[in-house]
């Protein structure tokens, strides 16, 4: 059986060195790459099932790499654990709104920042539960979990893998009032530390892409978020 493959985007060899070797005695089969042009051709050629980024790197920064990526067909549906020295708020929120799913700042533990890895991985890979539909569509916004596509009025939206969880929670439950950690929980994880803010960041990516269907996805002042109620169809 293939061994689940990770790519290293990172300048500080010691520090990609160390987690890469750290890595592999966890199963994994681990990429390295020390600058960010280079490390976006592994990606594209290489495909593999997470990129563990840094923000600051020579040749390309996170940023570019990670926009790129999220553009790209073969490469918008690989997560993203994006990992920076800087600690500022506004860092972390320009990281999740180009599309990374998750964010970790240095200096951190390499036992926290592996079990950050597991979970992202574990959320990708986990399969729809036995009883769930999949197939949701509501007022035109159409969600298929099995082939991992979404579209609004039959035209593809390029949602991240966060965007892609997030819109298919709010879908479920057409009508009801999340609150953002609620939101968190379901699509980012309940293991992320992440800001509260970080939900408004990701709402916003969704309602533009969206385009004129924006308005689906209401805010509820003083609770989060919903969907707007309609009636709800879902096919086996």
């Amino acid at each position: 059986m293939a061994k689940t493959q990770i790519l290293i985007v990172e300048d500080e060899r010691h520090l990609a060195d160390t987690l890469a070797m750290n890595l592999r005695r966890e199963g994994y089969e681990v990429l390295v790459s020390y600058d960010g042009q280079d490390g976006l051709r592994q990606a594209q050629l290489r495909l593999p099932e997470l990129i563990v980024l840094d923000l600051m790197l020579p040749v390309k920064p996170g940023l570019e790499v990670c926009k790129e990526l999220r553009s790209g067909l073969r490469t918008r549906d690989i997560p993203i654990l994006m990992v920076t020295a800087k600690a500022e708020e506004s860092d972390e929120l320009i990281g999740l709104a180009v599309g990374a799913d998750d964010y970790v700042t240095k200096p951190y533990s390499l036992k926290v920042l592996i079990q950050r890895i597991k979970n992202v991985l574990r959320r990708r890979a986990s399969k729809a539960d036995a009883g769930a539909a999949s197939v949701i569509e509501v007022r035109g916004v159409t969600v298929d979990k099995h082939r991992h596509r979404a579209l609004y009025l039959g035209s593809e939206l390029p949602l991240t893998p966060t965007e892609f969880r997030l819109l298919e929670v709010l879908l479920r439950q057409a009508g009801r009032a999340f609150t953002r950690h609620e939101l968190m929980d379901a699509a980012i994880g309940e293991d992320a530390m992440v800001l509260e803010r970080t939900i408004d960041v990701h709402v916003k990516s969704l309602r533009k892409k969206l385009g004129p269907g924006s308005e689906l996805v209401e805010t509820v002042r003083g609770v989060g978020y919903r969907f707007r109620e309609a009636d709800l169809v879902t096919q086996g």
